[in-house]
């Protein structure tokens, strides 16, 4: 029955359900550019350890704390370098790092906010990204968006016909209530009378991916 059910969204979709118009969340557009500029020296994980600043000898910040208390305003002011920060009285160019590159003439305000918003999850998820988010979103506007909606706000199509409401993909506080496994054997086996098994049409990896592209979604 699961499956069928699955089959029946796929049908749903080829019917005509457009995914053309679909947009990733900010985060995903973050990652994608903090994996291109900012790894290698603040690490894969935000820790600081990234192989570039080994070489230079310097020490970036360890992201996964110090961005918890900034607020959107002074991250924008860290990554573009915008006019010198004044923090207890003492004017600095860059809060965290005299060594932090100002990229002001890189990034447009939009991509600072994605990279803002990407930097929010290294900070306050408990969960790392175990597969690629860039696989996740394909897979996720093919199979899942005509429940879950484009957005991941579980507002899909089939929701109005079939009057069932899926899970908020959005929502952190679920998510996070969630470790990649649960989550990874919620889409690998199902759940509940409506969420459908996909372990016999997703690999392994596929899954992972569509695990980290639903992190990005509640960011």
């Amino acid at each position: 029955m699961k499956k069928l059910f699955a089959w029946a969204v796929l049908a749903g979709l080829a019917a005509g359900v457009s995914q053309a118009s679909a947009e990733p969340p900010p985060a995903y557009e973050g990652r994608r550019l903090y994996v291109s500029y900012c790894q290698l020296c603040h690490g894969e994980g935000g820790k600081g350890d990234g192989p570039l600043a080994r070489q230079m000898g310097i020490t970036p910040a360890d992201l996964t704390t110090t961005v918890r208390s900034r607020s959107d305003t002074i991250l924008t002011k860290i990554i573009t370098g915008r006019g010198g920060q004044t923090i207890a009285g003492r004017a600095r160019h860059n809060i965290l790092s005299e060594a932090m590159p100002d990229w002001e003439k890189v990034f447009s305000d939009d991509k600072v906010g994605a990279i803002i918003a990407y930097l929010r999850i290294l900070s306050r998820s408990k969960h790392r990204l175990i597969g690629d988010p860039e696989v996740g979103f394909k897979l996720y506007q093919k199979y899942c968006a005509a429940c879950h909606g484009e957005e991941g706000d579980g507002r899909g199509v089939m929701t109005a016909i079939m009057k069932f409401r899926p899970a908020d993909h959005t929502n952190s506080i679920q998510t996070e209530a969630l470790s990649n496994d649960d989550m990874a054997g919620v889409i690998r086996y199902g759940k509940g009378g409506f969420m459908p098994a996909w372990d016999d049409i997703l690999t392994a990896e596929e899954i992972d991916g569509l695990v980290s592209y639903i992190r990005l979604l509640s960011y």
